[in-house]
């Protein structure tokens, strides 16, 4: 069998632009879904009581169902429903966000609640606020402990945007497709795009180790 990867020099200005998608679309989930767990973790904890078994319902709600049925029913349904129409990009954004979101609300709980009652009741007798105890005390411990879960929240966004594709997101394995189905040279171009996904997880995986090595002494206590 003879490899011709001339397809892939040829679009490399199309590949290279599904990658600028793919790298934008991933981080902009990732920090969406950290920001929306958060806000999650944060009302399931310290909000109002009969909030609680909504956010609850909520985060089963979305590990639950398979992150292509959220992007699907976001892109196609909700327009049906609220006669609100989203672009392929921002569809794949909520519906990345709604998704992993509830994964990152149950790794910022488990943070906070690691870090021991005691330091709570400590800042409370000091006169803190529980705003502060939170703030100053709490969240900068917990932040370190997860370190190693939000990697892995950062490469579940990133691999991810592969299954935007079913709803005609430019990112790179729609690209790869497209000129898979012109070039009938799905092996060359299906391996430089499984290749780019490696070179974009495997230093952001590395890094995120490395940092919590690094830190993981702030976090201990």
């Amino acid at each position: 069998m003879e490899f011709d990867f001339s397809p892939i020099v040829d679009n490399w200005r199309f590949f290279a632009s599904g990658l600028g998608v793919t790298i934008a679309l991933s981080a902009i989930a990732a920090l969406t879904s950290i920001l929306l767990g958060l806000v999650i973790t944060l009302f399931r904890l310290y909000g109002p009581r009969w909030l609680r078994p909504f956010l609850v319902f909520y985060i089963d709600t979305m590990r639950s169902i398979p992150v292509l049925v959220v992007l699907v029913w976001i892109y196609f349904a909700f327009p049906l429903l609220a006669g609100v129409t989203f672009p392929p990009f921002w569809a794949a954004l909520v519906g990345l966000t709604l998704h992993i979101a509830a994964y990152a609300a149950e790794v910022i709980r488990a943070g906070i609640e690691s870090v021991r009652p005691g330091q709570t009741r400590a800042g409370l007798a000091l006169g803190m606020s529980r705003a502060q105890i939170l703030r100053k005390i709490i969240l900068p411990q917990a932040t370190i402990r997860m370190l190693p879960a939000f990697g892995s929240v950062l490469t579940i966004a990133i691999k991810d945007t592969a299954i935007a594709t079913v709803i005609a997101v430019p990112e790179i394995m729609h690209r790869s497709e497209i000129v898979a189905g012109q070039s009938y040279r799905p092996i060359e171009v299906f391996t430089v795009a499984m290749i780019a996904y490696f070179l974009i997880l495997f230093p952001v995986t590395r890094g995120v180790d490395r940092l919590y090595h690094r830190l993981a002494h702030l976090g201990r206590s």
